[in-house]
């Protein structure tokens, strides 16, 4: 019995023949035995189905059906047509599921992200990822370098903070709050900052990337101030400059999102908050080409991410936190 699910709609008079809908309504008729029994399978009238039977016979100039009262039956040429057509529409169904199955996402995906981002963002999403779309090859590429896409064959990109100008295309995956913190025990053997002004007896840990904006900056009186970064630590890790923070070698300005478990934990705690000034550090995933011909695999990972990354509770602090 042919799929009624997925049956060609029927060609009204006058439109463009649907010739393999009109072969599966035949088939569907031949099998039921009636045009009345196949037109409730299709949701149909059993005059829109007598139609689609006169208009086939028409079309090819034969008698398929030999109609009575209370059912139908073959003539000779409508036996062949059945016949042959039931291993046509089964062949047309075995090539529409391949070709399905091959559109499906498959492949390598390579995905570039920093350590740090990599480990808290990436890593709880892979499980996920891969079984819902099980086609899917993934290449996780941690690096707290700067990669070239093009050159190295990235698929995408996490990339924290605003986004120099360039030829990539970014999809936003979300912001997160930035702030100092510090372990207890480090605030307690040096006293917390109360205004930016004290900075300056404390270890300020710091970045070494290139990119990296060399100072912290603060809301003071209505105006925004900088603080300069200390040159006593630096780091090109994300996670080791949370590791730091936590074993009490200095200050830290991280991301809410990095700093959340720590924050929960009581490991570490926010100095400052009130000389904040705010600014939301946005996360993108980047990917070189155009968004319209982008393979189905990268695409499908986009969408997941998209719909995946969770940084709402990044972007604002709670107060039972601050220091």
């Amino acid at each position: 019995m042919p799929d009624t699910a997925r049956l060609s709609p029927l060609v009204a008079p006058g439109s463009e023949v649907n010739r393999s809908g009109e072969l599966e309504v035949l088939v569907l008729v031949a099998e039921q035995g009636s045009l009345s029994a196949a037109a409730r399978l299709l949701g149909v009238s059993p005059s829109a189905v007598s139609k689609t039977m006169s208009r086939l016979e028409a079309r090819l100039g034969v008698q398929l059906l030999q109609r009575s009262t209370r059912r139908v039956q073959l003539t000779a040429e409508g036996a062949q047509l059945v016949e042959r057509g039931k291993r046509l529409l089964a062949d047309l169904n075995e090539l529409e599921a391949a070709v399905a199955a091959r559109s499906a996402p498959q492949g390598v995906v390579r995905i570039s992200a920093s350590s740090a981002t990599g480990q808290r963002l990436l890593v709880p999403l892979v499980a996920p990822l891969l079984e819902a779309h099980p086609g899917i090859r993934l290449e996780l590429l941690f690096t707290d370098q700067v990669v070239d896409l093009v050159e190295d064959s990235i698929d995408i990109a996490i990339r924290w903070g605003q986004l120099p100008p360039s030829d990539m295309v970014a999809r936003r995956l979300g912001a997160t709050l930035q702030v100092i913190v510090g372990a207890p025990d480090y605030l307690a053997r040096h006293g917390v900052p109360l205004h930016p002004d004290e900075l300056s007896a404390h270890r300020r840990l710091g970045w070494t990337y290139q990119r990296a904006v060399p100072h912290w900056p603060f809301l003071v009186d209505g105006r925004r101030v900088a603080v300069e970064i200390g040159d006593v630590l630096r780091v090109n890790d994300g996670d080791v400059l949370r590791s730091l923070a936590v074993q009490g070698a200095g200050l830290a300005r991280l991301s809410l999102f990095h700093a959340w478990e720590d924050l929960q934990a009581g490991h570490l705690q926010v100095v400052l908050e009130d000389f904040n000034t705010g600014d939301l550090e946005p996360i993108h995933a980047v990917y070189p080409g155009k968004p319209d011909r982008l393979p189905p695999r990268t695409r499908a990972v986009l969408d997941f991410l998209q719909a995946r990354v969770e940084l709402r509770h990044a972007a604002q602090l709670p107060p039972p936190w601050r220091a």
